[in-house]
């Protein structure tokens, strides 16, 4: 790997497409109370303007998605079914609302308070006992990053460009990114805005068992899918939103 680089405001400022596919790789670090996790980000959806059903900005702007509205390169973390916090990157220029959700990481630092954090109380459900579960497992699914993660609601709106909670590039490539249907939502089911490493057995959605071939490759990734105007063609062309999740 190479020297971390914290990516610049001008990463997010981007076409959100752009950047979902450009996030698979790089690194996810959060320092609570010096207690630092990080994790190769390996599967991301776009949530895009105010005409995509399953964005928070489809109702227009409103208190809770107010982040999605301002400047990129900020977190939005919002609680989901009052059961877990999700964790989105805002995207694009400011007052077009738009964002990525983190999926799943391969963990890389802190493994073990990873683990301390799975096991605890989470509204009155108890996570068993996960000394077993493999470290692909700890950070699969967005409701599990963000708990082994130590990332919760005091986290939102907090600046990616700071030292608490941001995006490192390491150098780290995949030798396959893909695209397919977002999943966990019921709505916007028809736009191709999921991507993923699948050689990486971190992906959610499918068993643990997959290979880790084509982890950290220094090869390019794969151009992401066919896109007019900053998103792919058979998405209407109504201003970015941001994003929201399954």
């Amino acid at each position: 790997m190479t020297e971390p680089v914290k990516l610049p405001r001008s990463f997010y400022d981007r076409p959100t497409l752009d950047v979902a596919h450009d996030l698979i790789g790089k690194v996810l670090v959060h320092d609570r109370r010096g207690i630092v996790t990080s994790g190769v980000i390996v599967e991301a959806e776009a949530y895009i303007g105010e005409s995509d059903p399953a964005c928070h900005a489809a109702p227009g702007p409103t208190a809770r998605n107010a982040p999605l509205y301002g400047p990129p390169g900020f977190a939005y973390v919002y609680l989901n079914y009052g059961i877990h916090c999700l964790v989105n990157i805002v995207t694009e220029p400011t007052g077009s609302p738009a964002a990525v959700l983190l999926r799943a990481l391969e963990p890389l630092d802190g493994i073990a308070a990873m683990r301390r954090r799975r096991r605890r109380r989470a509204k009155g459900r108890r996570v068993g006992d996960l000394q077993r579960l493999a470290d692909a497992d700890l950070c699969r699914g967005p409701g599990n990053l963000t708990t082994a993660m130590g990332i919760t609601l005091a986290e939102n709106r907090i600046d990616l460009l700071g030292e608490r909670l941001y995006v490192e590039d390491r150098g780290i490539a995949f030798s396959r990114v893909q695209w397919g249907p977002r999943i966990g939502i019921s709505s916007g089911t028809d736009r191709p805005w999921r991507v993923f490493a699948p050689d990486s057995p971190a992906v959610s959605g499918r068993p643990a068992a997959a290979t880790r071939a084509g982890r950290r490759q220094t090869a390019s990734f794969p151009p992401p899918p066919p896109r007019t105007g900053g998103r792919p063609p058979h998405t209407p062309s109504d201003p970015p939103a941001p994003a929201r999740r399954p």
